[in-house]
């Protein structure tokens, strides 16, 4: 949740994507091992500017693929 200007609180849309240290917290590694799977199109992602942005769906799927 956020604040208001005048104090108030206000739900925060669901969040669809990740952010890349969003996955190397979630994996508990680096940022550059979050890179690099970014890199190897493991699940989807999507460069806006300078910002990359995983698809939750995609990601939550691989993760769960491995059977960990």
């Amino acid at each position: 949740m956020s604040e208001t200007q005048d104090g108030t609180k206000k739900e925060n849309p669901e969040c669809k994507t990740y952010r890349v240290k969003d996955i190397a917290r979630i994996l508990g590694v680096s940022s550059n091992a979050a890179y690099n799977l970014v890199s190897e199109n493991l699940f989807k992602s999507v460069r806006i500017g300078n910002a990359i942005r995983i698809s939750k769906r995609s990601f939550d799927q691989w993760l769960e693929s491995l059977d960990l």
